[in-house]
């Protein structure tokens, strides 16, 4: 598929550009999505509007696109994220439903987030599991119901469980490591809560791994194949920065800060990445300890 044309919607976000550099790398020719119609993105070869969602002579889609959710959940921004989302990925479905057979791409890789599962304690969570409970569940279940019917379309869909994304010059990392190498790192609430993470890397290799197998569709955990609970990512992550972690930060204090998005800190998600791992995808750095090796 040297050569084909992907096009990227949020491409000027984190993930969106390491994917950008990575697919250009590889021989696709990127098209990215803007506001303006045009922007600066390593990578990118052309530029097109997200209002005109023009997806002609392109092989493969993917929308990263949505508002960040660690904000609190206030009224308007659940607009917001239902906006960037929910409303987006209709007008995806839209868009490719008024295009002519054979001029779609064919296939389209979709962000959703492990948010579907809500707080599951310590159930091992592949992707044949049940949408948990909670706003964020419900959130991400509207995100993948949004999707129905593209497949009568010709156009094979993979939807992303993303997890925690840990790489350089992503909020995540970046805010992460700050705090820690001051000394402030903290366990959150009990610490016994699972989070599931993945290397920007490993989420790039994924997402065009997605792209290339034509096996894969419906939805994927785009996390590590080790999940870790945070008292032992706070230990290992504060090891690696040679900084002590001494700090609890508990429950009540998270939701003064941060609302309802506090309570969802305090929850976890053991997510497993069966789907790629069965489809034959190896990950770079599937432990914690690889990942801290190469970031910090």
């Amino acid at each position: 598929m040297e050569n084909a044309s992907i096009g990227v919607i949020g491409v000027t976000g984190f993930v969106g550009r390491y994917l950008a550099r990575s697919l250009a790398q590889k021989g696709y020719r990127v098209v990215g999505f803007s506001r303006a119609g045009k922007g600066v993105c390593e990578g990118v070869a052309e530029w097109r509007s997200s209002q005109d969602l023009d997806f002609s002579g392109l092989h493969g889609l993917v929308n990263l696109a949505g508002e960040r959710i660690d904000q609190r959940w206030t009224e308007a921004n659940r607009v917001k994220f239902a906006e960037s989302r929910v409303c987006i990925t209709q007008q995806i479905v839209k868009q490719l439903s008024a295009m002519e057979v054979g001029q779609r791409p064919k296939v389209w890789i979709n962000a959703s987030a492990v948010g579907f599962y809500g707080d599951r304690g310590d159930e091992l969570l592949p992707e044949s599991s049940t949408a948990g409970a909670g706003y964020l569940a419900d959130l991400c279940v509207d995100w993948e119901k949004a999707t129905a019917g593209v497949d009568q379309l010709g156009v094979r869909c993979v939807m992303v469980r993303i997890g925690m994304v840990l790489g350089r010059g992503g909020m995540a990392w970046d805010r992460l490591k700050r705090v820690f190498s001051l000394g402030g790192g903290a366990r959150l609430g009990s610490g016994r809560q699972w989070m599931p993470w993945i290397h920007v890397e490993d989420l790039v290799a994924g997402i065009i791994f997605s792209i290339e197998t034509q096996t894969l569709s419906g939805s994927v955990n785009g996390v590590a194949p080790h999940p870790e609970r945070n008292a032992d990512f706070t230990k290992k992550l504060a090891s690696a920065l040679r900084r002590p972690a001494i700090f609890v930060a508990p429950g009540f204090a998270l939701r003064l800060v941060f609302g309802e998005f506090g309570d969802f800190l305090l929850g976890g998600q053991r997510c497993v990445p069966h789907a790629w791992i069965h489809a034959g995808m190896s990950f770079r750095y599937p432990r914690l300890e690889d990942a801290l090796t190469d970031l910090v």
